[in-house]
């Protein structure tokens, strides 16, 4: 099952930033409420940016948002002692995103990773930077499943994550992803995760590129995404690709969300 991740509450964004700085629970509750309502099956919380005290943040920000979806939460962000608070209160099983396959991030944050029981996403990025190939990309995906079983983190929670980078300044970037999908899934057997937008970053249309390109992941098998729910193109993308994989059927999925409006 493609698990669809929401995007929306992230410090980055100046809304986001504000309702943390003022703990305001009605605009981040509203934010997570619009995302599980749109499909979203688990919610990415980034408190990082600009924070004075990202721990107490990020416990605030989760308590608020599982208490009004239930959903469990991605926990978006490189310190360690943030991750932990997050994973202390966090009810059921967290995503911790994420870590590079530089050893000190890596070493840090996977004892913790275990010690909570969490899942983990792994970036294909070592201290040589990130890759440019589908086959550098996948030999990476291989130190990652090593890595994670000599700290004792079963490869069912581990998420690779093969780093989008944009189209507009390395055209060949879109096919070299999508087909590390592929090979990371065939000769490792784990679950491929990616932030879209990078794809389509300093062009025209985004969400047209995004929603595409979504499409053609899903074909090599990318297993989730952190994306906006509520974007209207990325849905329709969504629903049409799960219908032309054979995942809904007799198209009932689709059909529905047609006549509800929720294609257009």
């Amino acid at each position: 099952m493609f698990i669809k991740i929401g995007e929306r509450i992230n410090s980055s964004r100046k809304p986001v930033a504000r309702a943390l700085a003022a703990k305001d629970e009605t605009f981040i509750k509203k934010e997570a409420a619009i995302q599980k309502d749109a499909g979203a099956q688990m919610l990415d919380i980034n408190c990082a940016f600009n924070s004075k005290d990202e721990a107490f943040d990020i416990e605030w920000a989760i308590r608020t948002a599982q208490g009004e979806t239930g959903l469990p939460v991605s926990i978006d962000s490189p310190n360690p002692e943030a991750i932990e608070a997050g994973l202390k209160i966090h009810k059921g099983k967290a995503l911790v995103n994420s870590i590079t396959l530089e050893k000190n991030k890596a070493e840090a944050i996977l004892p913790i990773v275990k010690k909570y029981g969490a899942q983990v996403i792994i970036l294909t990025m070592d201290e040589s930077g990130m890759p440019s190939t589908a086959e550098e990309r996948a030999g990476l995906a291989g130190r990652a499943l090593e890595l994670s079983k000599k700290h004792g983190i079963a490869p069912e929670d581990i998420y690779i994550d093969p780093l989008v980078r944009a189209i507009s300044s390395e055209a060949g970037q879109g096919i070299e992803v999508i087909e590390s999908v592929r090979l990371i899934k065939s000769r490792h057997g784990l679950k491929t995760i990616c932030g879209l937008s990078n794809i389509s970053f300093g062009l025209p249309e985004r969400s047209t590129l995004n929603a595409v390109f979504l499409s053609m992941m899903l074909i090599s098998g990318l297993s989730a995404a952190i994306l906006d729910p509520t974007n209207k193109r990325i849905r329709a993308s969504l629903k049409a690709s799960a219908a032309l994989l054979g995942r809904d059927e007799y198209c009932k999925d689709y059909i529905k969300s047609f006549r509800e409006g929720l294609l257009v």
